[in-house]
């Protein structure tokens, strides 16, 4: 359903710094709702990208001048790639005005935060965000209006965050449909690791010994690839330099679970090796537990 057409909002200008899958999915969803900015600006620094905003009809202007763009902000939102969040924090954050509200969708918090930290001014509050969501698709095109629908966004403010920037970032995440919840930058690594980065990481290993096996046998996995292969080939279509920078900033955390993946795969190894019916019935049974919560909390 579609809002008032008059309805409060929560910044007059809110500029979304590359319209990618997230950031077209925010647009999309201000646009239709109309509770988000009065005016949408997106910045991408592809010409090619503007235009299909623009086509696409999801923003006012879009535009490749971020710095331009970013000085009438109320509301700057960070959705490049998290090996970019300093780099195009540095160039923008100078020119944004004060008392306007930086903030980010960034997978990883503890390298963002530290990236972008040179870069903050105290008259522009910042807010940094991880809405937990998405497809295996990027670019404006794959941008969905209900793709933060009853999914977790993730808030980690700073010592230095403002109660009222806060707030706002509160309601915009809220008014797009997302369930909140707040944790410091480190618990927030510490948890996408094991429960978006390592299995991303084991979708991209297995396609990648699927496609390493030799002659026939390659084909006939590509050929007979049954619901569990595929499943792991929806998540490896994933944006590769996303998922680059992603594995690469948060390293600690996903090593340290993938280290306990590997500890707890040598031990099933070890129980089909043995036949221990127990050990492999027990692990399928904790399996379905955590996948009826997950039916159960509408993530899934």
């Amino acid at each position: 359903m579609v809002a008032d057409a008059h309805p409060p909002v929560v910044f007059d200008t809110l500029v979304v710094v590359g319209p990618g899958l997230i950031g077209s999915s925010v647009l999309r969803r201000a646009k239709t709702y109309g509770n988000l900015a009065r005016r949408l600006i997106a910045v991408d620094n592809n010409p090619d990208v503007c235009a299909r905003v623009l086509e696409l009809g999801i923003a006012d202007e879009a535009t490749t001048n971020g710095v331009a763009a970013v000085a009438q902000a109320d509301c700057v939102m960070l959705c490049v790639p998290v090996g970019a969040m300093g780099a195009v924090a540095a160039q923008l954050v100078p020119a944004m005005k004060p008392g306007a509200v930086l903030t980010d969708v960034g997978s990883t918090k503890v390298s963002v935060t530290e990236a972008i930290a040179p870069s903050l001014r105290a008259d522009v509050p910042y807010v940094p965000a991880h809405p937990m969501a998405g497809t295996e698709f990027s670019g404006p095109d794959a941008g969905l209006v209900d793709l933060f629908e009853n999914r977790w966004c993730l808030l980690t403010p700073l010592e230095a965050t403002t109660a009222e920037a806060l707030q706002q970032i509160r309601t915009l995440w809220t008014r797009c449909g997302a369930r909140l919840r707040e944790m410091t930058p480190a618990h927030h690594d510490r948890v996408c690791a094991i429960v978006s980065h390592l299995p991303h990481l084991l979708a991209f290993t297995i396609c990648g010994t699927a496609d390493d096996l030799a002659g026939e046998t390659r084909s006939e996995v590509l050929d007979l690839a049954a619901s569990g292969f595929r499943d792991f080939t929806r998540i490896a279509a994933s944006d590769p330099i996303m998922w680059r920078d992603i594995f690469l900033a948060n390293r600690e955390a996903l090593l340290e679970m993938l280290g306990r993946f590997m500890e707890d795969a040598q031990a099933m190894a070890r129980a089909i090796r043995w036949g221990d019916a127990d050990y492999i019935v027990n692990k399928i049974e904790r399996g379905r537990e955590i996948r009826k919560s997950l039916i159960e909390n509408r993530q899934a």
